[in-house]
């Protein structure tokens, strides 16, 4: 339950795939696959997630991927397809039901497929909708916004996001100098904090000089703990994750200190967990202006790509 992953917890096998599909199913080709920071909790026997299944040892592990139907005797998907599923097995082939997959349109993401799996996809929904849901973001409003694991998948889309909602201020922290400096040049962030080098109090006060109010957390933890006690009255944290915590044996989300819990009482801010899951009625429409903003080079996307199954577990 505790304990960082490390790639010893993975192996790679070849494994054969019976050519004869039966009805309903798909044989697809795998073109990218998502690692993202809610796995480490998979890899527990109690996700702590109703939606979450726990990996089972030894069979094969799956999450978001996105690939081509190579052929199919199934109603809904046809030869040539592209399309994703939050199940994808981590295989360069696979036979899957038609009815776990969601045929995508290519031109949404411009031929970026990997997008889907990211800023034109759950992760775009969940920040757009985690932003517009419980962020209280209004135009003309003077608001500052902090996001952490602001260079993430995640951060770095919704600090675009309330940038273009109205945000005046909107200061990332993270865990580098070079991801500091891709926030303000490339993503259009006010300001950067580096947590491993700087002292983020201090710095916090610099770049939020009229305080904080509204907190994308991604992390939870000392750094959460840090801006929450700078925020505002009828300020809003949007809980989106709790990276900091999945290696440590404790609920989710984990209990916070006495100490801020008065702050958030006693200066009326509301912290809410954030399941975009909840949300899906929103989709549709949240992906098409996710992709126009995206075309338009109004959010410019941060992606790490690694090539090779081989280094899935790396």
């Amino acid at each position: 339950k505790s304990g960082a992953p490390v790639p010893e917890n993975f192996c790679l096998e070849d494994i054969t795939l019976t050519p004869d599909l039966k009805d309903g199913e798909v044989l697809v080709r795998t073109l990218h696959l998502s690692v993202d920071p809610y796995m480490r909790c998979r890899m527990n026997e109690d996700t702590g997630a109703d939606y979450l299944t726990p990996w089972q040892l030894s069979e094969c592990v799956d999450g978001g991927g996105v690939g081509v139907v190579e052929s199919s005797r199934c109603s809904t998907c046809t030869e040539g397809d592209v399309v994703t599923s939050f199940n994808w097995p981590w295989q360069t082939y696979a036979v899957m039901k038609g009815s776990v997959l969601q045929k995508v349109d290519p031109q949404l993401v411009d031929g970026r497929l990997s997008y889907f799996l990211g800023a034109i996809g759950i992760t775009g929904l969940t920040a757009l909708l985690g932003v517009r849901e419980k962020g209280n973001v209004t135009k003309g409003a003077n608001q500052t916004m902090v996001v952490s694991g602001a260079a993430g998948a995640c951060g770095s889309i919704a600090g675009q996001i309330g940038r273009l909602d109205g945000c005046v201020r909107v200061v990332g922290i993270c865990g580098s100098n070079d991801k500091c400096r891709a926030l303000v040049e490339d993503l259009g962030f006010s300001a950067a904090i580096n947590y491993r080098q700087e002292d983020v109090p201090s710095r916090l006060k610099e770049c939020c000089p009229d305080g904080i109010d509204v907190y994308f957390d991604n992390v939870g933890g000392t750094i959460s703990d840090t801006v929450i006690a700078q925020m505002n009255n009828g300020g809003h944290v949007i809980l989106c994750g709790q990276i900091s915590q999945y290696n440590k044996d404790v609920p989710y989300p984990p209990p916070l200190s006495e100490e801020i819990q008065e702050t958030l009482r006693s200066k009326n801010i509301s912290r809410e967990r954030f399941m975009v899951l909840n949300y899906m009625n929103k989709a549709d429409a949240a992906l098409c202006e996710l992709s126009q903003w995206v075309k338009s080079g109004q959010i410019k996307v941060l992606e790490t790509v690694v090539n090779g199954i081989e280094n899935m577990g790396g």
